[in-house]
This record gives C-alpha cells, structure tokens and sequence, in this order.
C-alpha cells in the first residue's frame, strides 16, 4: 500500500493533499451512515488525530462533518510538532474551518461516535503515553456502551502486517480502510478488533508496473467465494469413479481409528471416486465397519496395533494404485511409525498430504520432506508448526503469515497453517489467507476432515497450491453453513464431512441469485 501511494503521488499526478481528501470524504460518508442511526440527541462525535496520515483525514473527517452541522470535538493525541505535508495542510483547513482542537490533556467524559485517526499502516512498536492513555479510554467507553468506534484504516495500536496487538489496540465497530484491505485486518486478533470492514476506493493505483522494484515480492490473497467456485476441478458428466481420483489414506492407530475414518470420508464427500485406508491389520475389521464407502488395506503392524516399519512395502506398492496419499491422521507416535514416515516420505512418488502425528515423526527435521521427489502439502496447527520450527506457539501466532512462509520455504512444500483465519504458504512466498470458518470447527476431527479434502481435490487432478486454498475455503465454509443452521456450539467432525456437498451446493445456488464478487484481492508483501 505504500508503495502503491508513492507510485500514485509520483507517477499519476494525484497530490497527497487530494488522496487524504478523498480518504477522509469517504470516513466521513460512513460516519453519516452510522449517526443517521444514533437519537438526534446523541450524535456528538470526537475526532482523534494522530501525528502522521492518519490525523490529516481524521481533520478531514472533522471539517467536513462540521460544515454538515455536526458537533465535533478533535483531540490532537499526538501532539503538533510532528505534524508535516499534507497532514499540517488539512490541520490548517479544519482550524480556518472554525474546529477546535481539545488539548489531548483532556480529562472530561468522551461518548458518542469515535473516531479513530490515531495510529495507521506504519506502527511497528508498542504504543505508550498519551496514546495509549486515549486507547484505553476509548475502550472503556465502549465497553460502558456510550461510545461506537470508526477506525481509520487499521484500529490504532495494530499492527498491519501481523494482526497482533502492539501494548494496547483500539476495538473497532466498522474500519474504513483504504483502496485494499490489510492483512492484520484478516488475521486474528486484528480481525475480531476491526468489527465490520469497508474497503474506500480513493483513486490510488491498483497495481503496480512490471518493472517496477517492489513489484517482485510475494504477495497475499484472500479468495472470495466466485475464486474459490472458479478453482474446483469439473464434474465431467461422462466421468466415473475411476475419473474423480484413488484416495490412499495412511492413518489409525489403537484408540485413534476415528482419524483415519474420517479422512477418508471427507475424501469421498469433497468428489474423489475412490479412498483405500490403510491401516494396522490388528484394527481392519473395525475400519471395515466405520468406513462402509471405503476399500481397507490391512498391513503389518507393531504389538501395539500402531503402523510398523515393515507396512512401508505394502503402502508404496498400493499408492502406486492411487492418485494421492494422506499420511498421518491417528497413526500416534511409536517409533516403528516414525521410521515408517521417514521411508515412506522418501519412496512415495506420488503427491502426499500430511498431517498430525505425520508431522510429528519429523521432530523438528524437515529435511524428509524438503528433499522428497513428489510434491507435499502438510497441514500444521500452530502447536505442531512451532515443534517444526523449533520455536513456541506463542513465536508462531505472533506472525501466522511469517511461519507460514518460513515453513513453506525450509521444507520446500506447501502449507496449511491451520487456525483462525488458516494461512496457506507456497515455497515462493505466496499467501492466501482463508476467510471462511469459525469456532464450531474446534472440535476433535476436523483437521482430519481437511486433510482429507485436500487430498481429494488432489487426486482429481488440481494442483496442490490451488487444493490446498479451495480445501481450506470449502471446509471453514461448510461449518459457517452449519453454524448458520444448527448454531456455533457442538458441531462434530463427521457433521462437517457429511455436510461438505450440501453447503456446497447451497453455497453455488446463492452465486447464481448475488451479483458477482471480485475475484481475487491483493495485498503488499507482510
């Protein structure tokens, strides 16, 4: 976005003082929206202004509200001396507009509509002072119900490139951001702070030239649902089950057979024609049972009914029958298994996805499956992706977009940093960040869920960048759908696998009623 600004300043003739004119008309557009619904009687609104951009449209903000009648009150929260370019231009206007500007030392009662024009795009350390004191009471206003919030931007106090909170952050009802949407707007807690988000198209760039220099750096997407439509692979009508793709699905152990049951489910629900589950021998008979629609392969097996090195044969022979394997759900962590992992990431030709105690075999090394020969998507939660890093949790939620990558690049793979707000990673750095899904999906089960649709969008023939994305979009959609039909508590995994066609369905029906969506939106390099 910065870039994009520059280019449009420098190369289009657009001034600054226009563009911030422009950022802050569409503020205030959105600002009448929500005072037309407040009591005539409660439609005083405090204007907070920062040092930098962001305190120039909030003056704009001001003096236009002003000259509609409105009672306005700006608190200068950065102070002036930093005050320069377009920003002290638009302070200049709003003062011989006849606004008052409250000294930031105020200690009165703040209610109303607040706007937030303190902090923007360019904050990378934790907010203190006077800033954070305004933060704090803007939230205890509302947290008290006598103040709603319009950010500019980003709520101040975030930051834009992570969606984490530096010290303190404002909690937002809507935030007008301006020409594209940020990425710490997608990324949690950055997404639960903005509240509602309009994206304001003020005239900047859409796209920087070819040869531009910072045109080459990996960029972040967010599907929208007619890009996610587009991306499924077709249902031929003279297909059959040969045509949609074999399912080998490498997983269970004792007390974890549920895992591999439904990953192969979820195989066949998302489209593939066929899954085999391949599984200790001991534990046959019961797969047979749960997975009615599923070819079981028993194999050998350790005394403890998990997968023994010695199935390495068995399961590289049967894939080479198949299109794709999963490799991981519930296959626990004895250390047969793990060898087992580390042979057959090293025999197996073919595409694997891999997930759970498959990644835990690596134990920090992910040398077996940067070295391997076929292409691999792993599917870590943010536990199992420290372990890969050898880094805490905690390091990997602070930058999701930034373990992302790092992962995709060490292992040479493609990866599913699953979570709120799942981020898929390509090895060059590409993002795309899933806006779909909610909390009725943190139920045991449901990663194995989506590592079985990956797999199948795999095995009938779209490329695992593209599966993983669509996989991860179909599966938060469907327990959206699902939260909208049977509420956000209590969702089982095998309800989010079953549900996987008709959400689907359900969910092309209504793009065939709603006007198209923009297909892809952009963002700049975290």
């Amino acid at each position: 976005m910065q870039s994009l600004d520059r280019y449009t300043i420098e190369h289009e003739g657009v001034s600054s003082e226009a563009l911030m004119e422009r950022a802050g008309r569409a503020v205030f557009e959105c600002v009448l929206e929500r005072l037309a619904r407040r009591p005539e009687n409660d439609r005083q609104v405090w204007v907070l202004c920062g040092p930098g951009n962001n305190g120039g449209d909030g003056f704009v903000v001001a003096r236009l509200l002003a000259s509609e009648g409105v009672q306005v009150q700006v608190v200068e929260v950065g102070g002036r001396p930093g005050r320069q370019g377009a920003a002290a231009i638009h302070r200049e206007q709003a003062l011989r507009a006849g606004i008052t500007v409250t000294p930031r030392e105020f200690d009165g009662k703040i209610r109303g509509l607040v706007v937030d024009a303190v902090l923007g795009i360019g904050l990378k350390r934790p907010i203190e002072g006077f800033f954070s004191d305004w933060v704090l009471r803007v939230g205890a206003a509302r947290t008290r119900g006598e103040a709603e919030v319009v950010s500019i931007d980003v709520p101040s106090g975030l930051d834009s490139d992570t969606g984490q909170v530096l010290g303190y952050a404002i909690q937002a009802d809507l935030t007008v951001t301006i020409s594209s949407p940020k990425i710490g707007l997608i990324l949690e807690p950055g997404r639960s702070l903005a509240g509602q988000i309009r994206v304001a198209q003020i005239g900047i760039a859409e796209a920087l030239p070819r040869d531009h220099p910072d045109v080459n750096g990996p960029k972040a997407a967010v599907w929208t649902r007619d890009r996610f439509l587009s991306a499924l692979p077709p249902r031929t009508p003279v297909g059959h089950k040969g045509t949609f793709g074999h399912v080998l699905v490498v997983a269970g152990s004792e007390g974890k057979t549920g895992a591999a049951a439904l990953t192969a489910k979820a195989a066949l629900r998302a489209g593939s024609g066929l899954a085999t589950v391949a599984c200790p021998r001991g534990l046959n008979d019961l797969l047979e049972v749960l997975c009615m629609e599923s070819m079981t392969l028993p194999v050998d097996q350790t005394p403890g009914r998990s997968l023994a090195r010695s199935a390495g044969t068995q399961v590289v022979s049967a894939a080479g029958e198949c299109d794709v394997v999963a490799l991981g759900p519930g296959i626990g962590r004895d250390r047969e298994t793990v060898d087992l992992v580390h042979d057959l990431l090293d025999q197996l030709p073919s595409r694997v996805v891999l997930d759970a105690d498959g990644l835990n075999a690596l134990e920090g090394d992910m040398g077996p499956v940067a070295k391997r020969s076929g292409e691999t998507v792993i599917t870590p939660h943010p536990g199992e992706a420290a372990r890969l890093l050898n880094v805490s949790t905690r390091d990997v939620n602070a930058d999701r977009v930034g373990a992302a990558r790092l992962l995709a690049r060490e292992a040479c793979c493609f990866v599913v940093l699953k979570g709120a707000a799942t981020v898929c990673a390509d090895p060059s750095g590409a993002v795309i960040i899933n806006p779909t899904g909610g909390p009725n999906l943190a139920t045991g089960g449901s990663g194995d869920v989506l590592t079985g649709v990956v797999a199948s969008l795999i095995g009938q023939g779209l490329d695992p960048w593209r599966s993983a994305a669509a996989a991860v979009w179909w599966h938060g959609w469907t327990g959206d759908y699902l939260a909208q039909r049977l509420g956000s508590r209590g969702t089982l995994a095998q309800e989010v696998a079953d549900a996987l066609p008709e959400a689907l369905h359900q969910l092309r029906r209504d793009g065939e009623r709603e006007p198209r969506t923009d297909g892809l939106l952009l963002f700049p390099d975290a």
